[in-house]
């Protein structure tokens, strides 16, 4: 019997967008997180940490700044072979218990489909309807922040 502590199941929130970019130019802004805060209004610092043996980031401190919002993180991530895949969880935070997400990339006809996949748990409880519509807002201005960022290089 699993032990009930309040919290409720946490759900991964999902959005996706088409940018007008190859797979390898989108891979290229999502993985160059030293740029993040030129064009992302809610990063103020993303530092690259470590780099793993494929070359790529592999942990990664963010300092965030949305609103009322503020958050230092370190997140862990992989890469696929194919360089189409991303995912990452959380190492550390103040303000986060988890964090799991996603950019997974698919030519399309018109250019790159980027899905991303958002799992955020706060240390303080939020109830579950307040904190999906966040993680919706957090996607949807992820997603127009890369598409702008992308097209317009």
């Amino acid at each position: 019997m699993s032990e009930d502590n309040g919290a409720s199941e946490v759900w991964p929130t999902r959005d996706s967008t088409v940018i007008d970019a190859t797979v390898e130019d989108v891979m290229a802004v999502i993985a160059d997180f030293d740029s993040y805060p030129e064009w992302s209004t809610s990063i103020r610092v993303a530092e690259v940490l470590s780099v793993g043996a494929d070359g790529r980031p592999d942990r990664v401190r963010f300092a965030l700044a949305a609103g009322a919002i503020v958050d230092d993180y370190i997140l862990d991530y992989s890469w696929s072979a194919d360089h189409r895949v991303v995912e990452w969880r959380l190492e550390s935070s103040a303000l986060q218990r988890a964090q799991k997400g996603s950019y997974r990339l698919e030519p399309v006809e018109g250019g790159t489909r980027v899905d991303y996949e958002l799992e955020i748990e706060l240390v303080v409880p939020v109830i579950g309807r307040l904190r999906n519509r966040a993680e919706r807002r957090i996607l949807s201005e992820a997603l127009s922040e890369l598409k702008r960022r992308t097209e317009s290089r």
